[in-house]
């Protein structure tokens, strides 16, 4: 039985965005899932979009989320190099191997010719095709030009009738009509393969047998099934999966919410976290469970329950199996998961140990991604808290100030300041103003930390100390 062999195959051009680290989750499952192997390629053909330091970024992304990568430009194995900008000659040899066997063509059209072309399309309100002219060249045309040294590109030669049929894995049989495939450029005036006759050519040196894109790519599909039949090679499964949209029902963007995987790491997003959720943006487990471990995900893995349709990217999704993998955490590796958030906004150097790992644990259940803490923690390293107007009207009822005398009261005969003690103070203030529940705590919460919610509010009392809360329930 042949070796299920998956690859990811990024460019070079920056951090790797949340589309880009589905596909890689899809393909890393597909492989694992059927114990083969998951290849690294990085697609660098497009030189002018080339970024440095972005290879380090893949590798770094993908370590993150804890994918063992089989071979790739840093661990070769024997279908090396990984890197294509490193096999320039094996494109080249390929796409001479097609001119020759008349299946692609030298062009030799300038960019004011295509220009030209373009426009008269356009004018007929057609969609502009290559038309072909210089497939009809004669070959004593062609070897006077290339004497000259005219630049050139080569061209598929594309069928003018007929269908060319994609069998995926999730759409079934899909028809392409040939007429709308273009004479598509396979080696470009820079001696570079396009993304797409370079990836047929890799994928099949490389013994790939699944490959996944995106579905608005699935009609470009039938020039990769094209290529595969000139050659005579075997055609991989394929497998088109539907977009992203961000939150408004758009294509992902920036604007909102195409974060890149270390945008969101750095705000203190979980690796195994951005994994769990993107699996599920576009693929539908057979059960309820939506909280995955890496080897529950390869065990369950089908690549025939994702989805036709696209997924919405959901911020509050995310945040809440962010906050469930910050719950299961234990406090010691929770405090190092918190504590550079702390140190870059706070001077927190003199203070007690302890302290800041009470205070860090009291908001364990309340953030959902690390970067949340600084926020939370404000009360603690402020002088003076402000009341929104929402607070100011509550305060502003019958009884809260008698309320909150009562407590300033219980709270300044409190010698051995503890929780316990924290506890019998709101006792007796609940007892001697008659109030309980929410005129009781909401006033309180309100006037010593400046928040209307929080955690349990005896903690919150004592992490503050005796000093600080005398300060304000006097303010």
């Amino acid at each position: 039985m042949k070796t299920v062999r998956t690859r990811f195959a990024p460019s070079p051009t920056g951090y790797m965005h949340i589309g880009n680290l589905r596909t890689a989750i899809f393909e890393y499952l597909i492989a694992k899932k059927n114990n083969g192997q998951f290849i690294l390629r990085i697609e660098d053909t497009d030189q002018s979009r080339k970024v440095e330091g972005a290879i380090d970024f893949i590798y770094k992304t993908l370590e993150l989320c804890n994918f063992k990568i089989d071979e790739g430009p840093q661990n070769e194995g024997k279908y090396g190099p990984y890197i294509q900008s490193k096999r320039k000659d094996i494109y080249l040899k390929y796409a001479l191997e097609l001119v020759n066997s008349g299946k692609a063509y030298y062009c030799f059209c300038t960019e004011d010719d295509l220009n030209k072309m373009r426009k008269e399309a356009e004018e007929k309100k057609q969609a502009f095709l290559y038309d072909g002219r210089c497939s009809k060249l004669t070959q004593k045309e062609i070897e006077e030009k290339l004497k000259r040294g005219e630049k050139y590109v080569i061209r598929q030669k594309m069928p003018k009738d007929g269908f060319t049929i994609v069998n995926d894995l999730v759409h079934g049989e899909v028809k392409i009509d040939n007429k709308v495939l273009d004479d598509q450029i396979l080696i470009k005036s820079d001696g570079y393969p396009t993304y797409n006759f370079a990836n047929v050519v890799d994928d099949h040196l490389m013994n790939i047998t699944h490959v996944i894109r995106g579905h608005e790519y699935l009609d470009q599909t039938a020039k990769y099934n094209l290529l595969y039949e000139s050659f005579g090679w075997e055609i991989p499964t394929y497998i088109h999966v539907a977009m992203v949209l961000g939150s408004d029902g758009t294509k992902l963007s920036k604007r909102n919410g195409d974060a890149s995987f270390m945008d969101l790491y750095n705000e203190g997003y979980l690796p195994e976290a951005i994994v769990n959720y993107l699996v599920l943006l576009g693929w539908s487990p057979k059960t309820n469970q939506e909280i995955f471990s890496m080897d529950e995900l390869i065990k369950e893995f089908d690549p025939k329950r994702i989805n036709k349709s696209s997924s919405q990217y959901d911020v509050k999704k995310l945040n809440w199996i962010n906050s469930h993998y910050i719950k299961q955490m234990n406090d010691e590796k929770y405090y190092e998961f918190v504590i550079p958030f702390l140190e870059k906004k706070y001077d927190i150097s003199k203070r007690d140990i302890n302290f800041i790992r009470n205070l860090v644990k009291l908001y364990k259940n309340s953030i959902s991604k690390g970067i949340d803490i600084i926020d939370e923690v404000e009360l603690f390293f402020k002088d003076e808290i402000d009341l929104n107007s929402e607070e100011k009207e509550f305060m502003n009822q019958d009884g809260i100030d008698n309320t909150i005398s009562i407590f300033k009261k219980y709270i300044e005969n409190i010698n051995d300041w503890s929780v316990e003690n924290i506890n019998t103070a709101i006792k007796n203030t609940k007892n001697e103003a008659n109030v309980s529940g929410k005129m009781l705590y909401m006033p309180i919460r309100i006037k010593v930390s400046g928040q209307m919610h929080g955690p349990e509010l005896d903690e919150t009392i004592y992490l503050l100390g005796k000093d600080k809360i005398l300060e304000r329930l006097n303010s």
